[in-house]
């Protein structure tokens, strides 16, 4: 009896520890990335090995000490699993963003470690398995595959064929642990006798038949070991949704053994070409294809905290990992209670292969139909060596001086871009690689996994090449967040702290005559906060995501922002001034691309579907940027990737206002760009008392420099939302546009500082209000070095910013 309860004990344990170890390790390094923290190399490698050694010493103690056959072959699986697990969770130190790495790599490591089974592992029961049984276990694969075919999107095409060859080796693995001799340590042994169904006529000695004990007790035994093997395969996220998917196909597994007709023990010098262990090839079907939905259908890097706000990746990803695992307990029983009686018929293999063909046909048309077609993979950013030259670009000011600069800086970026990006872009033609060229940022777009990345690498031309990073799509489009409150009756508090009341009461000014443009997640154009503001035309609009017509606001970050920048009287600081807006971020994340795609549409507006290089307008652009968003490593950006940007941007007399962060309180945290570049004026977060947020990211900035520069209202902001509503948000995303209103005033009442950005910062900075710092804690590492890099110069003051641009105007200075 011990060894049974000694079993289930470690079985119990095994599936805790597994579960746990994988879910703690996937929440911390969320945790970090939500923090803002560098992910930690070791965390997976460790957490498979000690996952391994956790399991494998009891699963080894099983194996070796009882006498009985069914305890001694759930050791053996379980510790062949711990093995597995140990050594796949190592290639978890492959970067994310080298997907197709991973999953070649997942395949050569779970083909050795099945090779070494089947070398090293013992000789395997020599009975030949009936084929219906093959059949039967691509049908079960197939109907568990089936929910991801619906709710998930392949990825590239590299991808996918390095994911198809990573699932087949899982399913030999699989089949190489859960082999005939695991089988055979849980059937009833009968001694010879007169042929029954499940004897065939010949038979001589003792033969293994099938029934309740293997479907039950072997399948919770192979549902251990598959729960092994789930927690190691797939990187960061995938194996949570492996771990639904897979362990309940053991009771399938093994009502599957019952249709493999065992044959008598082969005689000694008998031939044997024949024959396989039983089950073998039924295990590593079903397992292989089951396995394909977690590696193939989903990209492991949108499971994330970051998407799991709204019916995103980590929702369908959950659907369809429960609806595997209730399809799969289904099977189990179906095929438990249908085959696993002892005297159940057998399917033909036509029959069976039948129902396989029939399957494999559904799931076609489910990928085809409601399904998401096509390859929605990554793509590569690659930046050339050579950036357009802006030095000497004439300091004019005042609204047409800044025009001229706008069309001079237009028109050396894209002379650059063209001239440098010619042989490249010819290169791609040839190569039919999908690209779209940039001139903002001299670089190119392009379709591509890791060998055209390292094709690219090797060219003198390319400085370096990075993952654009692309969300696969959805089932179902999310719906936006929508405001629950009414338009406030006053202006709402942040306006008061920051004076933009008293300016346009005393001061007799409200921002007219100036553009302000948002690249955020869209602008609801109907609202009645921002109707009256959009300045119109074919040039102030632009959607590179979701190629929408008119201003639209699948998320609602961008409405709150925008609203407080350029808003009615009630919510906007400057309440007269016109916007502009496009979107640069599809569910929010962006890439390279998207975020320079609005970038260059600032710089210089196009009509829709017009050449950026060759229809861009530069009088047409705003003159002053709200950007609440920041390119961290995960989305692509390295840290000066954008750099040439906000250059070119200063250059062409654009004010570019963007928001710290919300990684602190931790210090060194304003480190996403565009906010740690000087052009840019940083702006974090505070509260109804001055002080600075816990949230709001501080400095220095990753070259030592101090950021924020200003600090603004950033939490529980009243502002509107899309569907005619208004809603609180918190974030310096609520913050910066705030700053960004403040200058639409400060030119609005003095023209003749529009595309002086020194005067104009400094008279931001110098008029600026006291804030409280806030820590950490108070040991020196969290003092961030000075209180200058927790609050900047201080709160913003627009009263006293506008009527020193008006007594600048005055003096004319």
């Amino acid at each position: 009896m011990w060894p049974v309860v000694a079993a289930v004990l470690v079985g119990v344990g095994t599936v805790g520890v597994t579960v746990g170890s994988q879910g703690v390790a996937w929440l911390v390094e969320q945790v970090l990335l939500v923090s803002g923290l560098d992910g930690q190399v070791w965390l997976w490698p460790t957490t498979g090995v000690v996952n391994a050694l956790l399991v494998g010493v009891p699963a080894g103690l099983l194996a070796a000490l009882p006498r009985s056959p069914s305890v001694r072959a759930a050791g053996r699986a379980w510790l062949l699993g711990a093995l597995a697990l140990g050594a796949l969770g190592l290639l978890r130190a492959v970067p994310p963003r080298l997907p197709e790495v991973y999953l070649a790599g997942l395949a050569v490591v779970a083909g050795l470690g099945a090779l070494l089974i089947r070398r090293f592992g013992g000789r395997p029961e020599q009975v030949r398995a009936e084929p219906a049984a093959v059949g039967l276990a691509v049908a079960g694969g197939l109907v568990l595959l089936l929910p991801w075919v619906w709710l998930g999107a392949l990825g590239g095409v590299l991808e996918t064929v390095c994911g198809l060859l990573a699932s087949a080796a899982v399913g030999w693995l699989a089949a190489s642990v859960l082999d005939g001799r695991f089988w055979a340590g849980f059937e009833r042994v009968v001694p010879g006798g007169r042929p029954t169904p499940e004897r065939p006529v010949g038979g001589a000695g003792p033969v293994a038949v099938g029934g309740a004990r293997l479907v039950l007790v072997g399948g919770l035994v192979a549902g251990v070991a598959l729960a092994l093997l789930a927690g190691g395969i797939g990187q960061s996220g995938a194996q949570l949704a492996a771990l639904l998917v897979l362990p309940p196909a053991g009771f399938a597994l093994a009502a599957l053994r019952v249709t493999s007709r065992p044959r008598p023990t082969i005689p000694s010098g008998a031939p044997s070409a024949e024959l396989r262990p039983v089950g073998s090839a039924a295990v590593g079907w079903l397992v292989g294809v089951a396995a394909a939905g977690p590696l193939l259908l989903v990209d492991p890097e949108e499971i994330t905290l970051l998407l799991a706000g709204a019916r995103d990746v980590p929702f369908w990803a959950a659907v369809a990992a429960v609806g595997s695992l209730a399809v799969a307990l289904l099977l189990g029983i179906g095929y438990g209670v249908g085959l696993g009686r002892r005297r159940a018929p057998v399917p033909r293999r036509p029959v069976a292969a039948a129902v396989a063909g029939v399957l494999l046909l559904a799931t076609g048309a489910v990928y085809a139909g409601p399904g998401s077609p096509g390859w929605h993979g990554e793509r590569l950013f690659v930046v050339l060596r050579e950036q357009a030259d802006l030095t000497g670009v004439p300091a004019q000011t005042g609204a047409a001086g800044r025009q001229a600069r706008g069309r001079e800086v237009y028109r050396r970026l894209v002379e650059t871009a063209e001239r440098s990006q010619a042989d490249l872009r010819r290169e791609l033609d040839r190569l039919h690689l999908d690209h779209t060229p940039y001139y903002l940022v001299n670089a190119i777009e392009v379709d591509g996994g890791t060998a055209v990345r390292a094709w690219l690498s090797r060219r003198d031309d390319v400085d370096r090449v990075l993952v654009s990073q692309r969300l696969r799509p959805l089932p179902a489009a999310g719906s936006p967040r929508r405001g629950d409150e009414a338009a406030p009756a006053v202006p709402v508090w942040n306006l008061g702290l920051v004076g933009a009341d008293r300016v346009w009461s005393q001061l007799g000014v409200d921002g007219s005559g100036i553009v302000v443009g948002g690249s955020d997640s869209g602008v609801d154009g109907r609202h009645p906060a921002l109707a009256a503001g959009f300045r119109g035309g074919d040039d102030s609009w632009y959607d590179p995501w979701n190629a929408a017509s008119a201003p639209t606001d699948l998320g609602g970050h961008g409405t709150h922002t925008l609203a407080t920048a350029v808003g009615d009287e009630r919510v906007g600081v400057a309440p007269g001034a016109q916007w502009v807006g496009c979107v640069n971020l599809d569910r929010n994340l962006g890439n390279p691309a998207r975020y320079l795609d609005c970038l260059q549409f600032m710089l210089a507006p196009f009509p829709p579907g017009a050449d950026p290089f060759t229809a861009g307008r530069p009088d047409r652009a705003p003159q002053v940027l709200s950007n609440s968003w920041g390119c961290p490593a995960i989305e692509g950006c390295a840290v000066d990737t954008l750099r040439p940007a906000t250059t070119a941007l200063a250059s062409a007399g654009i004010f570019f206002v963007a928001a710290a962060g919300n990684t602190g309180s931790f210090c060194g945290s304003v480190d996403d760009p565009p906010a740690p570049y000087p052009e840019v004026l940083t702006v974090g977060a505070v509260d109804r008392q001055r002080r600075v947020t816990s949230f709001s990211s501080r400095g220095p900035t990753p070259d030592g420099s101090s950021k924020p520069d200003l600090v603004a209202p950033g939490e529980d902001v009243l502002s509107a939302l899309p569907g005619g509503g208004y809603g609180s948000l918190s974030g310096t995303s609520m913050a910066a546009p705030h700053l960004a209103g403040v200058v639409a005033l400060m030119w609005s009442a003095n023209p003749a500082l529009i595309g002086d950005l020194t005067t104009t910062r400094r008279i931001l900075l110098e008029t600026a209000g006291p804030a409280e710092p806030t820590y950490l804690s108070r040991s020196s590492a969290d003092t961030c070095g000075s209180e200058r890099n927790i609050t900047g110069e201080g709160l913003v003051d627009a009263y006293a910013a506008v009527r020193a641009a008006q007594e600048l105007g005055r003096t004319g200075g």
